[in-house]
């Protein structure tokens, strides 16, 4: 839904897409939870107010264009992600299933995050030592 909004003096005109800045913010927030980061953490990192990001995940504020690559920086996210893009398969990078179960991972605590990765990390180094 597009809606207009006009200064007080009536000269310019912003034309936003609510239903866009919402989906935005929701993705902000999940992934902001799926990191372990608090509102305050996350807006300490990026220099904005603590209500200014709550604003962001509910869709109240436009996020501005420059803060969208800190933002998914340090969030570990494309910007396609970020935006909404459905990333597109190619030949390279992960097996679906495996790409799968990197985001499931991506999504857990950062101490089960941790915890994963050891395990990972002991298997390849075993299985290094066994080739």
């Amino acid at each position: 839904m597009l809606t207009a909004t006009f200064t007080r003096t009536g000269a310019a005109v912003v034309v936003t897409n609510k239903s866009f800045y919402v989906a935005l913010g929701q993705r902000i927030a999940e992934r902001r939870k799926a990191q372990g980061f608090s509102q305050q953490q996350l807006a300490l990192k990026l220099g904005i107010a603590q209500q200014t990001l709550a604003h962001y995940e509910v869709g109240r504020l436009r996020v501005a264009a420059a803060l969208l690559p800190p933002v998914a920086k340090h969030l570990d996210v494309s910007l396609e992600e970020l935006l909404g893009e459905a990333s597109k398969p190619g030949k390279r990078g992960p097996a679906p299933k495996l790409q799968e179960q990197i985001e499931r991972i991506g999504s857990l605590p950062r101490s089960k995050q941790r915890m994963l990765i050891d395990m990972i990390d002991a298997a390849l180094g075993s299985a290094h030592q066994a080739a």
